[in-house]
């Protein structure tokens, strides 16, 4: 195996992940142009202007949904083209899957008859979700799309940020994803630090990676899926890096590097539930330790 965390993780990239992540390594780490990564994204493209075809691994089957356009705007944003056009037909098909308030469901309808993790259900009428909802409005206002989708999109984040109390990591960290990009600043900080201290009040959130075993996980979650400070401060300008002290951070930091494979790839920590979904989401998760790791300057 190559002897750098860099040059163990590319291996493993070219050696397990699917063009796309390939395409994402080589943007990020190898210089490599943002349009093979355009290209590789549009195989996933569908005439709604949404996104299908299992680009989030735990949805399979080829119809458009919210999470997994939600994952190729992610996508856009990191190659400085999540606008023009391609924005327009994104939110244009957001439009058409909201719900009544303006906001999206995790799961829209169109899935039922194909395969997805158990723990995703499937209904008819499904309610809006802060999951899918509020990172995609972050990166929207991130690149000044502007679009009547979000208006009322924005809204819906804005109350449901600022009014959780009993929450769970993922819903904490779409949170987080709103609130970092949300255009008024002053209101944003303010619900962060709330935020913040609910995540360390109920304890959301492992401070000392050597005894996260002593730490019981959230209801439903797998054996062993925390999460740790980076994981709600991926880069230092998140709001989430105000809620931990230095040490608590540089702690979640060393874990993190260390948790690298002999393979060269980074675990995932979820529930696998299908062969080919843990195949497709290592190098996922391997990108975006890489990238966390090289916003604190560990790489």
């Amino acid at each position: 195996m190559p002897a750098t965390p860099l040059a163990r993780a590319e291996h493993f990239v070219w050696l397990t992940a699917r063009v796309l992540e390939q395409r994402r390594f080589a943007y990020h780490f190898l210089q490599g142009p943002p349009d093979a990564v355009e290209t590789a994204l549009d195989a996933y493209r569908n005439d709604d202007g949404g996104y299908g075809h299992a680009l989030e691994p735990d949805l399979r089957g080829p119809v458009s949904q919210p999470l997994h356009t939600a994952f190729a705007l992610r996508v856009l944003d990191e190659i400085g083209r999540c606008s023009g056009q391609r924005a327009e037909h994104v939110c244009q098909y957001f439009t058409e899957v909201s719900t009544p308030e303006g906001a999206l469901p995790a799961v829209h309808p169109s899935l039922r008859g194909y395969p997805a993790a158990p723990w995703i259900p499937v209904t008819d009428d499904p309610p809006g979700d802060l999951l899918a909802t509020g990172p995609v409005v972050g990166v929207l206002h991130r690149n000044e799309v502007w679009h009547p989708w979000l208006f009322r999109a924005t809204d819906f984040c804005w109350e449901v940020a600022e009014s959780l109390e009993k929450t769970h990591p993922y819903e904490a960290m779409a949170a987080l994803a709103f609130l970092d990009s949300a255009p008024d600043r002053a209101r944003a900080r303010t619900a962060a630090d709330r935020l913040g201290r609910l995540v360390r009040e109920q304890r959301l959130v492992v401070l000392d990676p050597a005894r996260a075993d002593d730490r019981a996980v959230p209801p439903g979650y797998a054996p062993g899926e925390h999460h740790f400070a980076y994981d709600f401060a991926r880069a230092p300008e998140s709001l989430g890096r105000r809620w931990f002290s230095e040490a608590e951070l540089e702690r979640s930091l060393d874990f993190l590097a260390a948790e690298q494979g002999e393979d060269g790839g980074w675990p995932i920590r979820w529930r696998e539930w299908a062969p080919g979904t843990r195949l497709e989401s290592r190098p996922i998760v391997t990108i975006e330790a890489l990238r966390t790791l090289r916003a604190y300057g560990r790489l």
